[in-house]
């Protein structure tokens, strides 16, 4: 092995074993030390389109937002997957790519500029370096299966500038793969799950070591990757639905198979996803919300123009103001009910920072994450237990994937 790669690989060690040998008793039983020692990694956050439609910087002030540099540091965030999500209600299907490419380069404009403070990583090995260099670790993960226009060589591509996991749908069926998010939409073609081609978009996958991700897709879909991938695979931003009855949630049949998939269910923060009173009331709000935001297309239309998240993210905003903020133990609930059911060893972070109108409540950014470690610590869970949850699955599962490759992208 070379000789970066043994140094590497000993860190590694050291940031999953370390602190429960030689930290002392009584650390080990704060939540806030634990959380400190903890090489703590978010699977999803969309604040790409910030970097690209707001010209905002990841070392600015939050201004609305939910992550930035100062707020990482303080809720002692390590690592960010950063949700590469082009809308398809905004952007034509052919134009795509374009789309991706542009938050991929906005996201990597924060590296270049910032090279004290951010490191582009991808793989494990990298996140561990740049945390023990005491940077910030970006990496990028797709949101969308749409994004690579039925072409294998995008895909390549994309992971060539430094993506690493590829959601394979959003909430849109693609030509490939049928979404939970219209799946009850008759207008919609849909596929039965994936279609050949999407089985060798996942088997290309495999290939390069890019984790597959479920979040978003049909059950069926769902079905079908499990089948078809010969290693692990992801849900970045995903609960559990027995707990609340999203069809963007889990079942535990399916936590189940990702437990003997051996990979990792990260739990998402939208309190519709968490909170079964939340989700009915934001239901309720659907034809009313859909009105306004419908008006608000109308206005970009008219002048030719792409409507901006943050626009559209306003509207959502202001009709969560209206039902309030869900309660912080819907959350905890959630994190508890993945660990009940698939094990401590297949659940993690994907908050979806900046892509959600309001997080539940005591959660307000990236600075609030060390309450989820406190929240669990107070339920039984142990300085071991969290180390996994907050970032060692996520960090086994990224090494799995990449040492299945064939190392030639």
């Amino acid at each position: 092995m070379h000789k970066r790669g043994i140094f590497v690989s000993t860190l590694l060690a050291i940031a999953i074993h370390a602190p429960a040998q030689t930290n002392s008793p009584k650390s080990m039983t704060d939540p806030a030390a634990v959380h400190q020692s903890a090489v703590v990694i978010d699977t999803h956050a969309d604040t790409p389109q910030r970097f690209v439609d707001e010209h905002w910087d990841f070392t600015d002030p939050l201004n609305g937002g939910m992550l930035n540099y100062s707020s990482a540091k303080q809720g002692n965030l390590a690592a960010q997957f950063f949700s590469i999500w082009v809308d398809p209600n905004q952007y034509p299907a052919n134009a795509s790519a374009h789309r991706t490419l542009a938050l991929i380069d906005g996201t990597l404009e924060q590296v270049r500029k910032h090279p004290d403070k951010l490191a582009l990583c991808v793989s494990a090995d990298d996140i561990i370096a740049t945390h023990a260099q005491g940077k910030f670790a970006v990496l990028m993960g797709i949101e969308g299966g749409h994004s690579i226009e039925n072409d294998l060589g995008l895909l390549r591509d994309y992971y060539r500038l430094g993506v690493r996991y590829m959601t394979l749908t959003w909430s849109n069926t693609n030509n490939w793969a049928d979404s939970s998010g219209d799946i009850d939409d008759e207008k919609v073609h849909h596929h039965n799950g994936l279609t050949p081609f999407g089985k060798q978009v996942v088997a290309e996958m495999n290939r390069l070591g890019m984790m597959i991700d479920i979040s978003h897709v049909s059950d069926k879909t769902f079905w079908d990757v499990i089948a078809t991938t010969r290693i692990p695979v992801i849900a970045s931003h995903s609960s559990a639905r027995a707990l609340t009855h999203a069809a963007r949630n889990m079942t535990d049949e399916m936590l189940l198979a990702m437990k003997k998939n051996n990979g990792v269910v990260m739990v998402n923060f939208f309190p519709a996803f968490i909170d079964e009173n939340w989700r009915k009331a934001w239901a309720a709000q659907e034809p009313e919300r859909k009105k306004a935001q419908q008006a608000l297309e109308a206005e970009y239309k008219a002048k030719g123009l792409p409507v901006p998240y943050t626009a559209s993210d306003k509207v959502d905003r202001e009709f969560a103001a209206k039902i309030g903020r869900a309660p912080f133990n819907s959350l905890i609930d959630h994190f508890d009910h993945v660990i009940k059911v698939a094990g401590i060893d297949h659940v993690g972070i994907g908050t979806d920072f900046d892509g959600i109108p309001v997080p539940p409540a005591g959660i307000d950014s990236a600075a609030d994450l060390p309450k989820v470690t406190a929240a669990l610590m107070a339920r039984g869970y142990t300085a071991d237990d969290m180390h996994k949850l907050l970032g060692g699955n996520l960090l086994r599962v990224f090494r799995e994937v990449q040492a299945a490759s064939d190392h030639n992208p």
